[in-house]
C-alpha cells in the first residue's frame, strides 16, 4: 500500500484498517517510510485521532516491529509498571522488588526523565556500574535470580515507535492520545509481561496537569491494553506535591533504600506504592484481591524481602553489592548544600509541582534535550509536604548544588514555588481506580 494513501484516508477523517496501519509501519520499520511520511501520518492521526480498534491495531504494529521477549520458562507471573511520570516519582525503584518479593517477575523496560519529571534510567544511572542496558543474557539472568530488573529499552523492541517518537518530538504532536497510548503500550507488550499496572498522574506536575485529560488517557491506556490481550488497571494519582520528599537522581536512590529498609517512608510515597502493588498482585493473580495484595507488599517490606530483592538486582546489573548496606558509600553527593528557610511563619498550603522540577533541571539532574548530560548528585531534599506547620527559619527544603550560584537560582525557584497560608487540608494521592 501507498503510504500516501494512508495518509490521505486518515487525513480525511477515515478509520484505518489493520492491514494499512501494519504495512505503514512496517514501512516505518524497514526505512520505505521517510520521515515526511511520518510527520504527515502523525499529524493527521494527531488532528483526526483513531478509535480504539486503530489504537490497538497501531500498538501491535509498533510491537511487532521488533523483537518479542519470552518469558513463558519463568515460574511466576510476568508484570510490570508504567508511570506518566512526575517530580519525586521514584516508585519503580520500590515496586519491582516488593512484587518480586511476593513471587512475580519484572522485567521493567524504563526510560529517562525530560522537560520537569525525573526518569528511572537516570536514578539508576547514578548507581556506580550499574547497566541501564545490559546484554540480552545478563538481563535474563537478573530477572530469574532477583525477579526483577529495571533497565533501558534495547534498540530491537519496538523500533518503529522509536523513529515515530523522535519526529513526533519535532512536530507538535507528542500530545496525541492515541500516539502516546501506543507508543507506550507497544513497548511493554514487546518486553513480553502478561500484566500491566498504570499510574496516571494529574496536577501542577504531571504531563496531564488537568484530571479530564489524565482520565481520558487513562482510559486509553487501559482500553487499548485490553484489546492488546494484556491485563491491566490504572489508578489516577496527584502530582499538586512532590509524591517523594527527595527530588534528584542519588536523592530519590537513597530515599527508595530508606523506604525498603524501612529507614523512612514518605506517606504519600508509602500510599501510591503499596495501592499499585495491589492492583498488580491481584490482576497477576498472586493475590485475590487488591487489598490482599497490599497486605502481601507490607509483609514483603516488613520481613527485608523487598530490600534483599533490590540489592540482588543492583548487584546482578552491575552494581555495588553493599548498595543497601552503605549507600553512603557509593552515591554521589553534591558539594553544596543549602537550605530554603522560611521567612514567615505559616502553614504550607500551595506547591508548584512543575516549578520544583524545573529547579532540579536547572542544577544540572535533568536535561532539556534527549542527549543533555545529567548530574546525579543534585536535586531537592527533604521537601516539606504540604499541610506542614512552617515557623520562621525552618526549611522549606534542602538544596543539593554544584555550585552556590546554583543554589541560588534553585533557592529563588523555590521560594516562588512554594505559598504558605493559614491551612490546607491535604488529599490522598491515590484519586480513583479504573480497570
Amino acid at each position: 500500500m501507498l503510504p500516501q494513501e494512508i495518509i490521505r484516508r486518515k487525513r480525511d477523517g477515515h478509520a484505518l484498517s489493520g492491514a494499512e496501519i501494519a504495512d505503514f509501519i512496517a514501512g516505518v520499520a524497514e526505512g520505505r517510510v521517510g520521515e515526511g511520511q511520518i510527520a504527515a501520518f502523525a499529524m493527521a492521526v494527531f488532528l483526526r485521532g483513531m478509535d480504539k480498534a486503530e489504537t490497538v491495531a497501531l500498538t501491535l504494529a509498533m510491537r511487532d516491529s521488533g523483537e518479542v521477549l519470552d518469558w513463558s520458562d519463568l515460574p511466576g507471573p510476568v508484570l510490570d509498571k508504567h508511570s506518566t511520570g512526575g517530580v519525586g516519582d521514584n516508585v519503580s525503584l520500590m515496586l519491582a522488588p516488593i512484587l518480586s518479593a511476593c513471587g512475580a517477575y519484572i522485567p521493567m523496560i524504563s526510560g529517562r526523565g525530560l522537560g520537569h519529571t525525573g526518569g528511572t534510567l537516570d536514578k539508576l544511572e547514578s548507581i556506580p556500574g550499574y547497566q541501564v542496558t545490559p546484554d540480552s543474557e545478563t538481563l535474563r539472568r537478573a530477572v530469574r535470580e532477583a525477579g526483577c530488573a529495571i533497565v533501558g529499552p534495547s534498540r530491537r523492541l519496538a523500533p518503529a515507535d522509536g523513529r515515530i517518537y523522535a519526529v513526533r518530538d519535532i512536530t507538535a504532536t507528542v500530545e496525541s492520545i492515541p500516539l502516546i497510548t501506543a507508543s507506550i503500550l507497544s513497548k511493554k507488550l514487546a518486553s513480553g509481561i502478561g500484566t500491566l499496572v498504570l499510574d496516571v498522574k494529574t496536577g501542577s506536575g504531571a504531563f496531564m496537569a488537568e484530571a479530564d485529560d489524565a482520565r481520558a488517557l487513562m482510559r486509553a491506556l487501559v482500553d487499548v491494553a485490553k484489546g492488546a490481550g494484556l491485563r491491566c488497571t490504572a489508578l489516577l494519582t496527584g502530582m499538586d506535591e512532590p509524591l517523594a520528599r527527595d527530588a534528584g537522581n542519588a536523592l530519590e536512590v537513597a530515599n527508595a533504600i530508606r523506604f525498603l529498609t524501612g529507614e523512612r517512608r514518605d506517606a504519600r510515597l508509602e500510599d501510591v506504592t503499596l495501592a499499585l502493588a495491589g492492583e498488580a498482585l491481584a490482576a497477576g493473580g498472586l493475590a485475590r484481591t487488591a487489598v490482599e495484595g497490599k497486605a502481601a507488599a507490607q509483609t514483603a517490606l516488613a520481613e527485608g524481602r523487598a530490600a534483599e530483592r533490590f540489592a540482588r538486582m543492583v548487584a546482578l546489573l552491575g552494581g555495588p553489592a553493599d548498595l543497601v548496606d552503605n549507600p553512603g558509600r557509593s552515591l554521589p553527593t553534591a558539594p553544596v548544600v543549602r537550605a530554603v528557610e522560611a521567612a514567615e511563619a505559616g502553614v504550607l498550603a500551595a506547591i508548584d509541582t512543575r516549578a520544583l522540577g524545573l529547579a532540579v533541571v536547572e542544577l544540572g539532574g535533568g536535561r532539556t534535550l534527549p542527549g543533555d548530560p545529567v548530574d546525579p548528585a543534585v536535586g531537592l531534599a527533604a521537601i516539606a509536604p504540604l499541610g506542614t506547620s512552617i515557623r520562621p527559619g525552618e526549611p522549606l527544603c534542602l538544596i543539593h548544588a554544584r555550585s552556590q550560584a546554583a543554589a541560588d537560582c534553585a533557592e529563588a525557584r523555590v521560594r516562588s514555588a512554594m505559598r504558605l497560608g493559614e491551612s490546607v487540608e491535604p488529599a490522598s494521592p491515590v484519586i480513583e481506580r479504573f480497570g
